[in-house]
């Protein structure tokens, strides 16, 4: 007879889509910080000036932990707005609880967004003279 699994763990298996209620609470989450950082709530001299923008919330199977993608637009090092942002962090986590009910409020991991810098360099190779070549069907080589 085999044993059924009690659930702890279980549930997040390697390239396992995130279930539509992670989704959902993720995105509650990142709609309250985008607005929270628009307001500029945050009373922290790294953050004064900066536009940040929260591409994404990924939530973990128990949704007891958060990682929220964000870029600071305009910034080349985005570490010192990472420490600011993990520094408000228990700010943050009160700000949006006040906005969004949930059993239990995630703790929040903030992560630098890097889809940005991967999406100008597919770009950039795309536009590369050999495979512009190649996309054209070898036209140039006659």
């Amino acid at each position: 007879m085999k044993r059924r699994s009690s659930g702890k763990g279980s549930g997040h298996e390697a390239g396992k889509p995130p279930s539509q209620r992670q989704l959902r609470v993720g995105e509650l989450i990142r709609h309250a910080l985008a607005g929270i950082f628009s307001r500029g709530d945050i009373q922290d001299p790294v953050l004064s000036g900066v536009i940040l923008s929260v591409s994404e919330v990924r939530m973990s199977p128990d949704l007891r932990n958060a990682s929220v993608f964000v870029v600071a637009l305009g910034q080349q090092d985005q570490r010192p707005v990472l420490e600011a942002l993990s520094r408000a962090t228990r700010f943050l986590k009160g700000e949006v609880a006040r906005e969004v009910t949930l059993r239990h409020m995630p703790d929040l991991r903030f992560v630098e967004d890097t889809s940005f810098d991967y999406a100008e360099n597919v770009e950039g190779i795309l536009r590369s003279s050999p495979v512009v070549r190649d996309l054209r069907g070898g036209e140039e080589e006659e």
